[in-house]
């Protein structure tokens, strides 16, 4: 009989895997949750009957102990009539399989305990006279079988699963994050845990969760055989510079590659992507810690205004100071559809906070929009991030591009000063320094404005931040490559030899917050962002975290990097600073404060009435005119077209 049972086991395996996971779909179309209760009710139920027979078959070393089992019939009788009440009470037929585990193992072993002290009673009430052991083995027989069982099933439908078109992964960190995802992963239809993959040779070889823990080096084996189809990084305790050297050691395998954070970031809100590769894993580097008691302190139940709110970094602006406890954030935006959001995510921010939120909808070059805000409001400080900042789109629209960034910043300035605006800080950019195109020429300018207003300012303290590129923000090319790889590629990069700074958005913003603290008037600050990146290294990195492999002689069928050539106005690499030997400290070892060359006040007053009269003529030659009188290191924008192999 053992071996026919064991035949038929086998047969229903092969009949799994070869018919297209037969009872698979009958199991899950077919039969309903009410049915499938049911069927495991009566499983449990007849388990009863079987384990007490052989309970008695192991008394007395007999595998038909009839005579002795008939003189047990009422104890028979009596559980099963009160196990259905037991079974339902201790909820087993609700026991979903796959989720089987220690806790519903005790409600077995209580069932089985239950049933056993039930045997018992009945044997002394009766005064049958039955061996006092047969109510004991009775319990762990019907826990062992009610537990083989289910885990008899479970298997057999995992491997049903698991035959199917299901990805199997393998997870990269044996600790409690990779345990839990472990756990969560068996319940899914779209992927199967395989395997662990660990560095740490104590555990290879182990069975953890019920994975076998591996090596590196088996995992390579694993992908070139199809074992493994993507590798999933559960260790949330490696900072990020060691996941980017993961993430680069692993994306040789050509298979994709994703990393996830531990499930209490996600429960704390600590973290808003289940599945992400950051910034930080992408640029290879440390995140700077900018967290200092300063940035606090100087917004503390203060009145402040940022401009350009709806954007990247006017955004990231409002959700950090949201920490800093400020008494009002007066958001001014001139883009209606921005400026409804970003009111609408601080608005479930500030449920719980004493804080005001005013949403303006205007411009920077409206001189009366602009005094109208600081006057009603009162503003204390000004983070002005508003400009145009996109490189291609200003070398096309100079006019457009100086009026808002130059003129825009001049009116924003004069306001503050007029209303006794406490601080003053202008978000600029690295491409002001010996620029190539008019949306860092004039961002240069804007610098200038200040500069001068600042030394005439008794009230106003006025202060600048330089930035890298800030990966991440609308139109960086970091979603650019990510809808590139998307599609399949090509991946655009202008030049093999271009460089540029970044840094992420969140140290942006901090950045300008920081400033706020640090600033003592006409102060130009820049972050030490370490070594400038490679565009092309970049553009590679991203392809191998997706999963994908960059186009090469020797593969031809992996991601295309396609060369553009240099766009108007762009340039190979950025500069910081004009001087490198102007740079003085700060507080922060990675913050540095810039003293550069200023103009005169009769200078600036110049250059501002010549800029209103070209724009007020829309006269581009005359801006670049300008911009070429006044901007230091200024040339005119590369124009040959490349053509690269």
């Amino acid at each position: 009989h053992f071996t026919k049972l064991l035949s038929l086991f086998l047969f229903l395996i092969i009949l799994t895997k070869n018919q297209n996971n037969l009872m698979l779909l009958f199991l899950s179309n077919t039969c309903n949750r009410y049915a499938k209760r049911n069927i495991k009710f009566l499983i449990d139920l007849s388990l009863v009957f079987v384990a007490f027979y052989f309970a008695y078959a192991l008394r007395y070393g007999s595998i038909y102990p009839i005579e002795n089992f008939q003189k047990s019939l009422t104890i028979l009788q009596t559980l099963m009539f009160m196990a259905p009440f037991v079974i339902i009470f201790l909820q087993l037929p609700v026991i979903k399989l796959s989720t089987f585990d220690i806790t519903c193992a005790f409600r077995l072993a209580l069932t089985s305990i239950t049933l056993g002290f039930i045997a018992s009673l009945t044997s002394y009430a009766s005064q049958i006279g039955s061996p006092r052991s047969i109510p004991i083995i009775f319990s762990i027989l019907y826990f062992c079988l009610s537990l083989f069982g289910r885990l008899c099933f479970r298997e057999i439908l995992n491997f049903a699963r698991n035959s199917s078109s299901i990805t199997p992964v393998a997870i990269f960190g044996a600790g409690a994050a990779g345990i839990q995802l472990a756990s969560a992963l068996r319940q899914s239809h779209e992927v199967c845990p395989v395997c662990f993959i660990d560095d740490n040779p104590t555990l290879s070889g182990l069975l953890v969760s019920g994975l076998r823990v591996s090596s590196r080096s088996d995992l390579k084996i694993m992908v070139d055989t199809g074992k493994i189809k993507r590798i999933l990084i559960a260790i949330p305790s490696l900072d990020q510079q060691n996941i980017g050297r993961i993430v680069s050691d692993l994306s040789t395998l050509g298979i994709e590659i994703q990393v996830l954070p531990s499930f209490v970031d996600l429960i704390s809100g600590k973290s808003r992507e289940p599945i992400s590769v950051s910034a930080d894993s992408i640029l290879g580097r440390e995140k700077v810690d900018l967290d200092l008691p300063e940035i606090e302190v100087n917004y503390s139940n203060r009145v402040v205004m940022v401009t350009g709110a709806g954007g990247s970094i006017g955004s990231e602006l409002c959700m950090q100071l949201l920490e800093c406890q400020p008494r009002k954030i007066v958001l001014f935006e001139q883009n209606e559809l921005a400026l409804y959001n970003i009111e609408s995510e601080l608005s479930q921010h500030i449920k719980d906070r004493n804080i005001s939120l005013v949403a303006c909808l205007g411009s920077v070059c409206d001189k009366l929009a602009v005094e109208t805000v600081l006057k009603r409001e009162q503003i204390d400080v000004i983070l002005h991030a508003a400009a145009n900042k996109h490189v291609p789109l200003v070398e096309k629209n100079e006019v457009q591009g100086v009026s808002n960034n130059v003129i825009g910043t001049k009116t924003l300035a004069d306001a503050a000063l007029k209303f006794a605006v406490e601080k003053f800080i202008l978000i600029s950019t690295d491409k002001a320094v010996r620029p190539t195109n008019v949306m860092g020429a004039s961002k240069r300018l804007a610098e200038l404005v200040l500069q001068d207003l600042s030394s005439r300012s008794t009230t106003t303290i006025f202060s600048m931040v330089r930035f890298g590129n800030v990966l991440g923000s609308s139109g960086s090319v970091l979603p650019l490559f990510q809808k590139q790889i998307k599609l399949g590629g090509p991946v655009t990069v202008t030049h093999p030899d271009i460089t540029r700074y970044f840094m992420t958005i969140p140290e942006a913003a901090r950045l300008v917050l920081l400033a706020g603290a640090f600033s003592k008037g006409g102060d130009l600050f820049v972050l030490d962002m370490g070594n400038p990146v490679k565009i092309l290294d970049l553009a590679k990195r991203m392809i191998e975290i997706s999963g994908g492999t960059f186009k090469t002689s020797a593969n031809p069928n992996g991601i295309e990097i396609k060369f553009t050539g240099l766009r108007p106005g762009e340039k190979l690499y950025e500069e910081l600073l004009l001087d490198n030997n102007s740079l003085l400290s700060t507080p922060h070892k990675k913050i540095l404060r810039a003293d550069e060359n200023k103009l005169s006040e009769i200078q600036v007053a110049r250059m501002i009435k010549d800029l209103e009269s070209a724009i007020a003529n829309s006269n581009s030659f005359d801006v670049r005119e300008i911009i070429n009188r006044n901007v230091d290191g200024y040339h005119q924008p590369y124009t040959e077209e490349a053509n690269f192999v």
